[in-house]
């Protein structure tokens, strides 16, 4: 289990505040394994019918959704395979959006039954979702093959000091599991599970900071995750086996072992058949780039000096390259730490511009 994650999920079960200098994490050595990963992307066909949320992804309307890829390990294809094929789909309408999983499993089990109990502790599917992609005020739902659900806001990422909001809920939260095979029996061999889950706009709305249900064409930074532990039978019942850490398999990789972090979550393109019908990749991507690595030098700058750097020169990016953006980022130190500033050209040559701060936080500066 990843370490910063175990920590601060024993702070939140213990309703204590969660020290920044406790979880804090972030540095150019993630950064160096994270930075040449380019997250995934995905179209979100609209459906004109309510879904059935039955698990059994049998609805007409999935046939029209293509599944993601394989997923893969959380850190990237320098890790093995997983041992077991997972994929989803997403389709949406005006009051929901609709994510679906299949999962290859041959021991479909699970232990936990109280709702919002810390659901990863056993085998579970997970989604995440920062409807603006500034990192920041984003989701998280867990779910287990007993369809016990786990929900989640993060006001910020764990490593700048977040504190998950355990009594966040999602009222009109539908979800069904449909386990092909024994649910618990370890006497036999299945096949699988899978998951429904719709997950109402009008909850994601509040912290959305943008339409929801979005606009045709709009782009969510959304991931998933599926949760694998090695297991043995004891007394006819199933144990993970002690001291081994979890498999942590996505849809798009992290590159390293920390789901929170948001920069690295894939695309989703919301289309109504109309427009958005195929995917762009985000014009931002490049100064997103740019300005966390910036960010992450500066976690490690800090830790190392006990203030942040003022310049590109003292993180020793003085002679960097910045490709794809207009002009090498801008520090600029505030009162809580400082920002740093990069512009792009879009296609119509109209200048944008974007920005990070200390705790992460990145968004588009809104011209006057």
């Amino acid at each position: 289990m990843n370490a910063h994650r175990r920590l601060a999920c024993w702070f939140l079960l213990s309703g204590l505040v969660i020290p920044y200098s406790t979880v804090q994490a972030g540095s150019a050595e993630d950064w160096a394994k994270m930075r040449s990963i380019v997250p995934q992307g995905y179209v979100c066909q609209a459906t004109d019918k309510p879904l059935r949320i039955d698990g059994r992804l049998d609805d007409p309307a999935w046939e029209s959704a293509a599944w993601t890829g394989k997923f893969i390990d959380i850190e990237g294809t320098r890790k093995p395979r997983p041992r077991f094929t997972t994929r989803a789909k997403m389709l949406w309408d005006k009051h929901y959006f609709y994510i679906a999983a299949d999962m290859i499993e041959p021991h479909v089990w699970g232990t936990l039954t109280k709702h919002d109990s810390v659901i990863f502790r056993d085998n579970d599917f997970e989604v995440f979702i920062d409807p603006d992609g500034d990192t920041h005020q984003y989701y998280e739902f867990e779910m287990n093959a007993l369809n016990t659900g786990w929900d989640l806001f993060l006001p910020k990422p764990y490593k700048d000091g977040g504190r998950a909001d355990n009594s966040w809920e999602i009222p009109g939260l539908k979800t069904a599991v449909s386990v092909r095979g024994t649910l618990g029996d370890p006497s036999n061999t299945d096949s699988g599970w899978s998951v429904e889950i719709a997950i109402p706009w009008a909850v994601l709305a509040k912290s959305a900071n943008r339409p929801s249900p979005p606009r045709p064409g709009d782009q969510w930074r959304v991931n998933f995750s599926r949760v694998e532990w090695q297991h043995r039978v004891e007394d006819g019942e199933y144990r993970k086996v002690p001291k081994l850490r979890e498999d942590n398999w996505v849809w798009s990789p992290q590159g390293i072992i920390d789901m929170h972090r948001p920069e690295m979550w894939g695309y989703v393109q919301f289309s109504d058949g109309t427009t958005g019908t195929r995917f762009q990749p985000d014009p931002s991507w490049p100064a997103r780039v740019a300005l966390m690595t910036v960010y992450h030098h500066q976690k490690s700058f800090v830790r190392k000096h006990k203030k942040w750097a003022g310049s590109l020169g003292e993180l020793g990016l003085a002679d960097k390259k910045w490709p794809g953006v207009i002009a090498a980022p801008k520090i600029t130190p505030t009162d809580t730490g400082y920002v740093a500033t990069v512009s792009i050209k879009t296609g119509n040559q109209r200048s944008r511009e974007f920005q990070v701060r200390a705790d992460s936080r990145l968004t588009e500066i809104t011209p006057d």
